[in-house]
C-alpha cells in the first residue's frame, strides 16, 4: 500500500509538470502568432491623427503614492510629459508618513482647491485636493486621504477625482514611454466589441539611464534580483499574458500598467479596497459584470515596453512583495470563489480561474511537498538516481528553451539592449534561475497563503527606492525627448 502511495505521487507529479510544460508551450505558440498580428496590422489610427483629432478620448493617469519621496518629483513630471492630447495626472497621496506631499506642494506650487469630489466607489475618507498655481502643471491634480492599507483603496480615490472616460492606473515609482497612452488606446478604438482593458510589457527601470523622467537608454539591471525579474516579467508579458490575450482569457493586467474603461470599472464596484491583488481583482470585477449583464467584452494586451519599474534591489524587499502578491492571489480565490469552474461565467471560469489556480496558486504547495517527499525517497534509499535526474534535465532544458524564445520575441518586437554583452547578461540568467531566484518564490508564496489563511494583517507598505540619477531638465524640455 505504501509503495503504491509513493508511485501515486511520482506519477501525479510527473504529469503536473507535464501538463504545465505542454500549456506552457500552447501559450507560446499563442503569443508568437498575437504578436505577428500585432507587428504586421496596419492601424486605422495613427498616432499624427489621434493627437490632432478633436474626438480622441480623454484619460486621466491614476497613480497612488505611499511613502514615495525619493522618487515622487522625476515620477510626478515623467507623467506630466506623455505624449497625449487630453489628459490629465491624478497623484494619490495615500497617507504618506514621509515628505511625499510636502515635495509636491513646493516643486509643483500646489494649493489646496475646492473640488466636486463625487465619492462614486468608497474608500477611505477623503481629505482634500491640490491643484498647481502654475499653468505648466494644469494637469496635475494630488489628491489627500486617509490611509486606506491598501493600493486598491488609493486606487479608487483616484478614480472618483478623474474626469475622462478612461483611467490609466500606474505606480509613481514607473516611468512610461512618452507615446505610451497612444499605443494603448488603439486597442479600444480599433475594437467593434468593447475593450474594457488593456496592459502592456513592464520592464526593470533599474540601471536605466532616466533623464527628469524620460528614459535615454535601457539597460539590464546590473544587481541581480532586479535581473532575474527582468526576464520573469519579459516572460509573463511575452510568454503569457500575450498568449491569453489571443483567446480573449487574459487573467490580469498589470497594477504597474492598466487602461480601462471608467464607467464598467465604476459599475463593476471598483477596486477591493481591501484586495492585496488588486490588479487581478479588478479584471474579475469588471469581467464578471459584462458576463452577468450579457454583454460581449475584450481585454487586449500589447507587447510593446511601455513601463519600465522600479524593482526590489535585495533579497529583503522581494520578501515583502512577493508575500503580499501571494497573499493577494489566494484572497482572489477566496474572494471570488464562486467563479472557479462555473460554467455561467464562461471562459473566465472555465479556463482562467481553473488555469491560475492549478497552475499558478497550487503550484508552489505541490512543489513544496514534492521536495518533502524526495527528502522522505532519500532517507528510505528509494530514489531512482537515474529518473529523477532525466526529470531534473527534462524541467531544466524546458526552462532554458521559454527563456530563449522570451529573449528572441522581445528582440523582435522592438530591439531595447544596445549590445550582445548586455543581451548575454540577461541570457545568464536563464541558466541560474531554478537554483536561485525560483526557490525563493516558492518560499515567500508558501508565506504569503500562510499569511492569509492566519489572517496575518497587511499593507501594501512600502518599498525602499533607490532613487535615480538624472540631469536637471524642465518638464518642457523633457518632453520633447522621445524615448
Amino acid at each position: 500500500m505504501e509503495d503504491t502511495s509513493f508511485n501515486f505521487f511520482e506519477y501525479f507529479v510527473f504529469f503536473y509538470a507535464s501538463s504545465m510544460f505542454f500549456c506552457y508551450a500552447v501559450l507560446g505558440i499563442f503569443s508568437f502568432i498575437k504578436i505577428l498580428r500585432y507587428k504586421t496590422y496596419t492601424s486605422r489610427l495613427d498616432d499624427e491623427f489621434l493627437l490632432r483629432s478633436p474626438l480622441t478620448p480623454g484619460i486621466s493617469i491614476v497613480a497612488p503614492a505611499y511613502n514615495e519621496e525619493k522618487t515622487i518629483i522625476v515620477n510626478a513630471k515623467s507623467l506630466l510629459t506623455l505624449n497625449y492630447p487630453l489628459f490629465e495626472v491624478i497623484i494619490v497621496n495615500d497617507g504618506s508618513k514621509d515628505r511625499t506631499l510636502e515635495l509636491l506642494i513646493e516643486e509643483f506650487d500646489l494649493v489646496e482647491t475646492p473640488y466636486a469630489y463625487i465619492e462614486k466607489i468608497k474608500t477611505k475618507p477623503f481629505k482634500r485636493i491640490f491643484k498647481s498655481q502654475n499653468p505648466e502643471y494644469s494637469k496635475l491634480t494630488v489628491v489627500d486621504k486617509v490611509n486606506g492599507g491598501t493600493k486598491a483603496d488609493a486606487s479608487n480615490a483616484g478614480i472618483n477625482a478623474s474626469q475622462y472616460p478612461y483611467f490609466l492606473c500606474t505606480d509613481v515609482d514607473c516611468i512610461l514611454d512618452r507615446n505610451t497612452m497612444l499605443r494603448m488606446i488603439k486597442p479600444v478604438l480599433n475594437s467593434n466589441i468593447k475593450t474594457i482593458g488593456v496592459g502592456a510589457t513592464l520592464r526593470m527601470s533599474n540601471s536605466c539611464d532616466i533623464s527628469e523622467g524620460v528614459i535615454e537608454r535601457v539597460r539590464p539591471p546590473k544587481a541581480l534580483i532586479p535581473r532575474f525579474q527582468e526576464l520573469e516579467y519579459l516572460r509573463a508579458y511575452l510568454f503569457g499574458k500575450m498568449g491569453w490575450s489571443l483567446l480573449n482569457c487574459v487573467p490580469n493586467i498589470s497594477g504597474g500598467l492598466g487602461l480601462f474603461d471608467k464607467e464598467i470599472a465604476i459599475n463593476a464596484g471598483g477596486y477591493d479596497g481591501g484586495s492585496h491583488a488588486e490588479d487581478m481583482d479588478i479584471m474579475v470585477k469588471m469581467a464578471s459584470h459584462m458576463i452577468n449583464n450579457n454583454r460581449e467584452y475584450k481585454i487586449e494586451y500589447i507587447p510593446v515596453s511601455c513601463c519600465w519599474t522600479e524593482g526590489p534591489p535585495n533579497v529583503k524587499i522581494l520578501s515583502r512583495q512577493r508575500i503580499r502578491w501571494a497573499t493577494g492571489l489566494a484572497q482572489i480565490f477566496v474572494v471570488h470563489r464562486k467563479i472557479l469552474f462555473n460554467y455561467r461565467y464562461k471562459k473566465l471560469g472555465l479556463v482562467v480561474f481553473p488555469f491560475n489556480f492549478i497552475f499558478e496558486f497550487l503550484a508552489p504547495i505541490i512543489e513544496f511537498l514534492g521536495i518533502i517527499w524526495f527528502i522522505v525517497l532519500i532517507i528510505k534509499g528509494d530514489v531512482n538516481w537515474p529518473m529523477a535526474g532525466y526529470i531534473f534535465l527534462y524541467s531544466y532544458f524546458f526552462g532554458i528553451a521559454v527563456g530563449n524564445m522570451v529573449l528572441l520575441l522581445d528582440n523582435f518586437i522592438q530591439r531595447q539592449y544596445h549590445s550582445f554583452r548586455e543581451v548575454f547578461s540577461v541570457w545568464v540568467i536563464i541558466l541560474l534561475e531554478p537554483f536561485i531566484y525560483h526557490p525563493l518564490l516558492v518560499y515567500f508564496s508558501l508565506r504569503g497563503y500562510y499569511n492569509f489563511f492566519t489572517s496575518k494583517q497587511m499593507e501594501w507598505g512600502t518599498m525602499t527606492r533607490q532613487g535615480f540619477n538624472t540631469t536637471k531638465t524642465s518638464v518642457k524640455n523633457a518632453s520633447q525627448n522621445p524615448t
